[in-house]
């Protein structure tokens, strides 16, 4: 008589050994079958039935925490997810990772992001699970959790939070974190009291969720619906609102079905779909780290991203959407306008249509069933756009060999052609304990220049290229002035900030060797960022005084700062990219 097959076998019914739902990563005791018995014994111990454990297994990376208020609604989205996963026969498992807040990391949030990459995409590779619904929404969270899917290869699919709702101060509508800039440099400037800074401050955020203008956060959440990585729609709903829970439920229930079909994320993260998010950034005027998290992301699938071809697609794509710190209006009006199909639809001619989607559908496909758009006012056509080029453009120079960055969409027109004098701050340090001294060399035609907050100099990048404009110059009425440096800003920020300049100063960059009294100029018609200084010169000041690359004894700063990448190579661990080079994007 044949021996009776045990329950507990590694192969499942089809005869496939350790490829599917529970029996799937069988942690290693030298016998499969004891393992699995193990595994079910202690799952039972939850309540689970056979029944249940035979089905597909989603994980759900939740991100939920006290101290990351965008993401205040993550059990609710949890518990969404987890209803759709269940009505499309599927067994949803939630798991937590590291959650990021921008306002909350120190040093920085950027810092942070790679170990959540890896975070994520260690526990999905760890845990059993057939696919897996990814929640995150605060500026750091996507591009980590897209990462770390990217490097799992398993089939995921992205839940964005959503945005906060917009608040009202004294009449006017307001909204993090445009407005919050806009507030603080009027207290700077003596424009307002503090009294009014304390009653702005209750107003900013008016619920949970990522900031309600097109910054970083809003920025990935168009971007990952652009790459195909949520479902239609998923990118515009604030955070509060049942469309929001929707989009939640319809993701559990795809992430079954993507599970069964053998979706997994690089059928979908290809560079048709790079190309689609690129355009996507430009149109949307969208945050400049952006750029820095498309060239991680796409490092993870084997894809370089061409800066110069992605600044001539930027000459040909307007800015179409209305929305702050380039427009007017905020997420929530977004959303009411029709989201991400109604600029989609703008964009059409300029995408790669066939790209595929987390739905199994093409990205043409969608949009045929998205239907005709309707009268609104904050997705313009390309006929009338807000701005006529993409968002950011891409300058060189000597300053810049390996490239800087400019939002041109959120600048002062008047400054994109300027030459003027170097007022430079060493560190953040230096900046901190001088540029509000009435002491201070400086004029609204000098460029000011700040060194050491490029990837390795802080570390972390930080978002401290958005220099403020000096006190006593925001006295006077000043509202912008030219500013450099190497590290980042804000998507939310505004005004003719030069970014990223690559090599950073603590690598030994040009930046390092610039000195006060330097002269500056910057040409965005010629995507030019230059030191009038001789290449002679220059020399001479690193031969004078080199620079020692900063270091660290333990932890995770050592390896942070032993094996970080550029910001044209997306500030990733280079250890993490994909193994090799399969080609450029945009083509």
């Amino acid at each position: 008589m044949p021996a009776q097959k045990s329950p507990f076998d590694p192969e499942d019914a089809a005869g496939n050994a350790g490829t599917a739902g529970l029996r799937k990563g069988l942690t290693s005791y030298g016998d499969q079958g004891f393992s699995l018995f193990l595994r079910k014994a202690f799952i039972k111990g939850a309540g689970y039935t056979d029944a249940a454990l035979d089905r597909p297994v989603i994980g759900i990376a939740g991100t939920g925490s006290a101290y990351n208020p965008c993401h205040g609604n993550a059990l609710q989205l949890i518990e969404a997810v987890k209803r759709g996963v269940m009505l499309a026969g599927g067994l949803p498992m939630e798991f937590p990772t590291i959650s990021v807040h921008e306002s909350f990391a120190s040093p920085t949030s950027m810092y942070l992001r790679n170990l959540m990459a890896m975070d994520t995409e260690e526990m999905v590779r760890a845990q059993p699970m057939d696919a897996v619904v990814l929640i995150g929404g605060c500026d750091k969270t996507v591009p980590a959790q897209l990462m770390g899917a990217a490097s799992a290869g398993l089939p995921a699919i992205q839940l964005v939070t959503g945005s906060m709702l917009t608040g009202s101060h004294r009449g006017e509508r307001v909204g993090a974190c445009t407005d919050c800039r806009r507030y603080w440099a009027k207290y700077r400037a003596g424009e307002i009291e503090a009294e009014e800074t304390v009653d702005v401050n209750n107003q900013l955020v008016a619920s949970v969720g990522t900031c309600s203008v097109m910054g970083t956060a809003s920025t990935m959440a168009c971007i990952a619906e652009a790459l195909g990585m949520t479902v239609p729609g998923g990118a515009s709903p604030p955070a509060v609102t049942a469309d929001r829970i929707r989009i939640a439920e319809q993701s559990g229930a795809q992430a079954v079905q993507m599970a069964r079909d053998g979706l997994t994320i690089d059928k979908v993260l290809t560079p048709e779909a790079f190309e689609n998010a690129m355009r996507v950034l430009l149109a949307i005027g969208g945050s400049t780290n952006g750029i820095v998290h498309l060239t991680a992301i796409a490092g993870r699938m084997g894809l370089d991203v061409d800066l110069a071809a992605l600044d001539r697609m930027g000459r040909e794509t307007p800015v179409l959407l209305d929305l702050k710190p380039s427009g007017q209006h905020y997420m929530e009006d977004f959303h009411r306008a029709g989201g991400m199909p109604a600029l989609l639809r703008e964009l059409k001619p300029l995408l790669q249509l066939n790209a595929l989607t987390v739905t199994g559908r093409t990205l043409g496909e969608e949009l045929e069933r998205a239907g005709a758009g309707f009268a609104q006012d904050v997705v313009r056509t390309i006929a009338d756009p807000i701005y006529p080029q993409g968002g950011i453009a891409v300058l060189r120079g000597n300053l810049a060999p390996g490239g800087a960055i400019i939002k041109q969409s959120a600048a002062d027109p008047a400054l994109m052609e300027h030459e003027g004098r170097a007022v430079v701050f060493e560190n953040v340090g230096d900046l901190a304990r001088r540029i509000d001294s009435d002491a201070l060399d400086v004029t609204p035609q000098d460029v000011l220049v700040l060194k050491n907050i490029g990837p390795k100099g802080a570390p972390g990048m930080p978002e401290a290229g958005y220099l403020p404009i000096p006190r006593k110059l925001a006295r006077a009425g000043v509202k912008d002035m030219v500013r450099i440096s190497d590290g980042r800003m804000s998507g939310t920020a505004f005004g003719t900030i030069v970014l990223h300049v690559t090599p950073e100063s603590a690598m030994g960059g040009s930046l390092a060797h610039v000195r006060n009294g330097d002269r500056i100029r910057l040409s965005v018609s010629k995507r030019e960022i230059a030191l009038l200084v001789s290449d002679d010169e220059l020399a001479r000041r690193a031969s004078e005084s080199p620079v020692v690359a900063p270091s660290a004894e333990r932890g995770y700063r050592k390896l942070f700062l032993q094996t970080v990448t550029q910001a044209d190579r997306g500030v990733d661990f280079d250890f993490l990219r994909a193994p090799r080079t399969i080609g450029k994007v945009p083509r």
